[in-house]
């Protein structure tokens, strides 16, 4: 009962407050807006009044803004709520203030239904974190707005500059699969803590950064969590039992803190002109703001910091379109801002000259970090999709250290059947084709590289202002290495312009959609009505004796990048992949045949369906499972709807099934096309998977080959002619293909049989995804 008022007291929000809603605030951070008085200026701006403080003290300020909780693949149905805390990086927290949560704004009510709500948020003072409502998942893709913000305060101590360490935020699921009637969450005893997402905050990031911050917890608790974080630098207080401290002591210090004040001060004003652009409006509680700094702007530099800022701020004279000289100058070298090096210009100010400019820029921060507080609660919703976008955007750049791009032109002088050369150019024809480093052993060459990266990774120095996921950034040497080669072509079009567009638009028109168990074949047009939508569909596949779930962490970043997306996870084959490749893709083909049209038929219903994109995507032998069906007459109509293929290990040239290679089963698959209609092929393989050739993976010339003039290197090179053809097959559009080597970090396997023999590779494409996001985040596009 004490819990529950304690929870309820905590929790009474006051949406009218410029503030928010409730407050925990430690007495230090309470003097930080105790001590600001609004008072008349000149012309009647609002200036800032402060008391000169004894003693700099400052706070790191942290708001995590929880937006939305969205299930994308929990597997048990029940109660869930997040748990935050935020501590000091390993090996500080002893000697540290705890970080505790200062303040929680409610800023819009939550959207979950009166029976899957219990409770409210809480603080929990005992190990200084907060707990969001209780809200209880019941289906797939379920979302649960939260809509709640809390602060932590990292307090700085006396005499202490800005953080030295990182600060690592801390996200618990808490799970509870069913509750007594009038019990909570919290005094439930089936509770318990399901999964941990940690980010860390570098130390320069506490000086002032804005971001979207997705949680996703782990492969077996996939959600996704909007979460927007911004950090800001400022004045804690003052503090009287250090009026003793002498002149010469404080100095050193205050340059540090002052320095880093204004970087968080320049960081914030341009944050907020980034955000009001972005959002289209101005930030009116800075209208009337005087942020002069006094009689320091003689320092002003002659030329401007941001000559554009009346695009967004107020042009005055003593306004945020006008930044001091001083802060100009200071933030020349930023590397100065955190290393606390002297600078002349600060050691010629004296000591109350130093508080006097301490208080000034610390009381402007305290406006403009409410200001900015106040207006994303207002304009939340076009803050979150900017940010979203920004950090979409960074993704390639970020995750390049784990990448290795490059552009490889796929050789026109093999992409000739053999059978069509004379005798005594074939070998040669071969010998030529081989030329692309295959003096070395290809497996042993992309290993080596792939290690040689991960290497030098291991000896990088990753300082960066950006928040750092620890999934990928804990460990950074033993996250996979991905080898990127992109094959760009062009290919010649089919017949006359005129000729293509007739065709195109027919195809356009309609989806065909075949016969199904005695039913008359059903033509849908989809151009007919307005507003139809696109019918973006992925199939996925999986391998030798597998289950369904196997690509569920694949599809899980499909559904990252494309919330709409229409996903299959292709059950026809389970426990029957053993039996004849025919057999199986017929399977598949009216499996996925009945899939389509359950979904056009839907969309019917619901301003019909303009335009339909087909992906597959499989594993192993899924992939010929995929290319068998592709040749079945019941998905020929959708040949011309093919979007992207991802194939995953994928064995796609051998000839074992018969002594006569050219009566082989794959032999007549790569004869049928089942390739050329892809507007986008991903070819994923692995120098360590031992289960499927690598040359096959990859569909390209292998050494063994190239020097193999027998019957049957006649025949591989003609099975690797017919796929490529494919690949280069006349189209309308520009075809994007791909190859990517996947080094994984084997070291926990250990030396063991699963690792000799290539299985742990192999297996690893299905139990981690953090190469399918560096791929797919890296070509968003392709998965769209």
């Amino acid at each position: 009962m004490l819990g529950r008022m304690k929870c309820l007291v905590g929790g009474a929000v006051d949406q009218g407050s410029p503030r928010g809603a409730a407050r925990r605030v430690s007495p230090a951070s309470g003097r930080v807006h105790n001590a600001a008085a609004a008072a008349a200026g000149p012309g009647g701006k609002r200036a800032i009044c402060f008391r000169p403080p004894d003693v700099m003290e400052t706070v790191h300020e942290v708001a995590v803004y929880i937006h939305r909780f969205h299930n994308l693949d929990l597997f048990q149905q029940g109660w869930y709520q997040m748990k935050i805390s935020a501590m000091w990086e390993e090996g500080e927290s002893g000697s540290k203030t705890p970080a505790s949560p200062a303040r929680v704004v409610q800023y819009e009510a939550p959207d979950v239904g009166a029976d899957d709500a219990l409770g409210i948020w809480r603080i929990d003072d005992a190990d200084n974190s907060f707990y969001t409502q209780p809200f209880r998942i019941k289906y797939a893709r379920q979302d649960i707005y939260l809509s709640v913000m809390v602060s932590f305060n990292i307090l700085n101590g006396e005499q202490e500059g800005p953080a030295a360490s990182a600060v690592i935020l801390k996200y618990e699921l808490i799970y509870a699969p069913t509750l007594e009637n009038g019990s909570d969450i919290q005094s439930s005893s089936a509770t318990s803590s399901a999964a941990v997402h940690e980010f860390r905050i570098p130390r320069k990031a506490l000086l002032g950064s804005h971001s979207y911050c997705p949680v996703h917890f782990d492969a077996f608790h996939a959600v996704l969590v909007d979460l927007t974080l911004h950090i800001v630098y400022l004045k804690a207080g003052a503090n009287k039992s250090s009026l003793k401290i002498p002149d010469q002591g404080l100095r050193p210090t205050a340059h540090h803190i002052i320095k880093a004040l204004l970087a968080s001060r320049e960081m914030l004003l341009e944050e907020l002109k980034k955000i009001s652009g972005a959002v289209g409006k101005s930030i009116e509680d800075l209208d009337d703001a005087d942020l002069s700094l006094g009689k320091y702007e003689s320092l002003q530099p002659s030329k401007p910091v941001h000559p554009d800022s009346g695009k967004v701020f107020p042009v005055t004279t003593k306004g945020v379109g006008h930044l001091a000289g001083i802060l100009h100058d200071f933030l020349e070298r930023p590397n100065d801002v955190v290393d606390g090096t002297t600078d002349g210009m600060l050691y010629t100010l004296s000591r109350e000259e130093l508080l006097e400019l301490f208080v000034t820029v610390s009381s402007q921060l305290s406006l403009l970090w409410n200001a900015f507080l106040k207006f994303h609660r207002i304009n939340k919703t076009k803050i979150l999709d900017y940010l979203r976008d920004i950090w979409a955007v960074d993704r390639k750049a970020e995750w390049s250290i784990w990448t290795n791009h490059s552009k490889i032109e796929i050789p026109h002088r093999y992409l000739r059947s053999m059978s069509d050369d004379p005798p005594h150019r074939q070998h040669s024809l071969l010998r030529v084709s081989g030329s692309r480093k295959f003096h070395e052993d290809p497996v042993q060459n992309s290993a080596s590289r792939a290690e040689l990266h991960r290497k030098s990774i291991a000896q990088m120095k990753i300082n960066t202002r950006s928040v750092q996921d620890m999934h990928i950034y804990a460990d950074p040497s033993r996250v996979p290495v991905v080898l990127i080669e992109q094959h760009v072509m062009v290919v010649p079009q089919h017949g006359s312009n005129k000729d293509l567009a007739s065709s195109s638009s027919e195809q356009k028109d309609t989806i065909v959609l075949p016969k199904l168990q005695g039913e008359s074949l059903v033509l849908k047009n989809i151009n007919g009505k307005k507003g139809g939508r696109v019918l973006r569909a992925v199939i996925f596949v999986h391998g030798f004796q597998g289950h369904h779930l196997d690509l569920r962490l694949v599809r899980n970043q499909w559904l990252l990048l494309d919330p709409g997306a229409e996903c299959l996870m292709s059950e026809a084959n389970e426990d029957k992949t053993s039996g004849d490749f025919k057999e199986m893709g017929g399977r598949l083909a009216g499996e996925a045949v009945a899939f389509l049209k359950k979904k056009v038929d839907k969309l019917a219903r619901h301003g019909g369906c303009k335009e339909l994109k087909l992906s597959f995507v499989g594993h192993s032998i899924g992939n010929i499972i995929i290319r068998t069906a592709l040749a079945e007459p019941a998905l020929q109509p959708y040949l011309k709807n093919l979007y992207t293929y991802m194939s995953i290990s994928g064995p796609h040239l051998g000839y074992c099934d018969d002594q006569d290679p050219q009566n082989t089963f794959f032999y007549r698959l790569c004869k049928s096309k089942t390739l050329e209609n892809f507007k986008n092929i991903i070819l994923l393989s692995s120098p360590q998977d031992g289960y499927v050739p690598y040359h096959s993976a990859r569909i390209e010339l292998c050494p063994a080959a190239s020097a193999d003039n027998s019957r049957k290197g006649q025949v591989f090179t003609e099975m690797l002619n017919n796929c490529l053809d494919q690949m280069r097959a006349p189209s309308s559009e520009t075809r994007i293909f791909m190859r990517c080597d996947v080094n994984f970090d084997q070291s926990a396997h250990g030396r063991n049989l699963n690792t000799m023999i290539g299985r742990a590779a192999h297996i690893e494409f299905l139990e981690t995804d953090i190469y399918a996001r560096f791929i797919m985040w890296s070509f968003p596009e392709l998965f769209r």
